[in-house]
């Protein structure tokens, strides 16, 4: 077994996104659940310029935060590291950061999941050809894109369903 950094760490904390990647089951999904209400609130408050803004000071610090905590617990890509899904679920939510609705976070979360988990070409080629805490990050960051354009196009086609007409 891997040796499990603490939370004393301030890089770890960041790492977990406050603990959450150290939840027993699907830490990813948790993660992502406790990224959506800072993003909502950071989107409801800054509109576009500020989420995008908090997406990129997250992929940078969480560069630095993942790459200490591998260094750390031994492991690539562990599972606790959860600040990549933050940066990913964030990007989901930013074409329709000036208007969110509840349901456009919600359909957000799911298409992020869905790109993170299922990791389609080219974030399956990211996730197993760049390492390092710049290849946890940008997988994700692959998969918020996919999610992104996703919603942009259900905005589109299908605004209601987003709540937005």
């Amino acid at each position: 077994m891997t040796q499990r950094p603490p939370l004393t760490d301030i890089r770890i904390l960041i790492a977990t996104w406050f603990g959450t990647g150290y939840s027993p089951k699907a830490p990813g999904t948790v993660g992502s659940v406790f990224a959506l209400p800072v993003g909502w609130l950071i989107a409801v408050e800054g509109g576009i310029v500020w989420l995008g803004l908090g997406v990129v000071i997250v992929s940078v610090i969480g560069v630095w935060a993942a790459n200490a905590y591998m260094s750390q617990a031994g492991e690539h890509d562990p599972g606790p590291v959860v600040i990549d899904e933050v940066a990913g679920q964030w990007l989901a939510m930013l074409p329709l950061a000036a208007g969110l609705t509840w349901q456009a976070v919600l359909i957000a979360f799911v298409l992020f999941r869905l790109f993170d988990i299922w990791k389609p070409w080219p974030i399956s080629w990211a996730d197993k050809s760049i390492s390092g805490g710049f290849g946890v990050m940008f997988d994700d960051i692959l998969a918020g894109i996919a999610a992104a354009a996703c919603l942009y196009g259900l905005s589109v086609t299908m605004p209601r369903l987003l709540g937005l007409g």
